[in-house]
This record gives C-alpha cells, structure tokens and sequence, in this order.
C-alpha cells in the first residue's frame, strides 16, 4: 500500500462510519485532535471519539480534498488536506469544513494514521 492508496482507504473507512472498518487504518499510539480542540492520544481514546460521532451524526459524508504530501518516506509521510463534512444530529442538517494535517508511519506493509489533527478554515 502507498500512501495514497491509505488516504483513499481511510477515506473509505471513515464513510462507514463503522469504527471496525476504521481500526486497521489506526496506530496504537495515535493521537487525534478534533476541530473543536478536543484530544484524543491512543487508539482507545481514538475509538472512543470516533464511535462518539459516527453515533451522534446520523448519513455523515465526509470528504478529503487538496491533498499536499509535505513528506514522503519509507515508513513515514505527512499530508495536508481540506475537509468537508455533513449529516444529520437531532434532526437537522449539519455541516462542517476544514483544514487538517496528519502523520502516517508504516508497519510492515500497512500504512497506519499515527497523528490527525483537524481545525477550521483560516
């Protein structure tokens, strides 16, 4: 897998919004950071958040786009993104947008999302 074979995947993954399609995607140690400040260091941590909004927004579409590969090593890249996102909670339509960074390291022939850190259009 490349890296950018794993951002499609990962992609992918978050569109399930299926925290069992996601975990593979996600190193033991990550750390992600929510565009509401919220941290979340660990893959339990992690799972704990992701499952909190794959059940709270219902029909989420979530969209990376203008990918720029800052670094590109054999068992380490750093990508930035813009992000987009909608779906439904407590009825109404919601929507969000966004800049983020992550940091991916390779284990044997998997790509794993060791740091994610989202924030808001500057």
């Amino acid at each position: 897998m490349t890296p950018e074979d794993f951002v499609l995947k990962y992609e992918a993954a978050l569109a399930t919004q299926d925290w069992i399609q996601v975990a593979p995607l996600i190193h033991e140690n990550a750390c992600v950071t929510f565009s509401n400040g919220s941290v979340h260091r660990g893959k339990t941590a992690v799972e704990k958040a992701f499952r909190k909004n794959f059940s709270s927004i219902q029909n989420e579409s979530y969209r990376m786009t203008n990918i720029h590969w800052v670094q590109k090593r054999d068992s380490l890249a750093v990508y930035l993104f813009e992000f987009q996102w909608s779906g439904v909670m407590q009825g109404q339509s919601i929507r969000g947008a966004g800049k983020g960074t992550c940091v991916i390291t390779k284990l044997s022939d998997d790509w794993r999302l060791l740091v994610e850190h989202l924030g808001p259009n500057s």
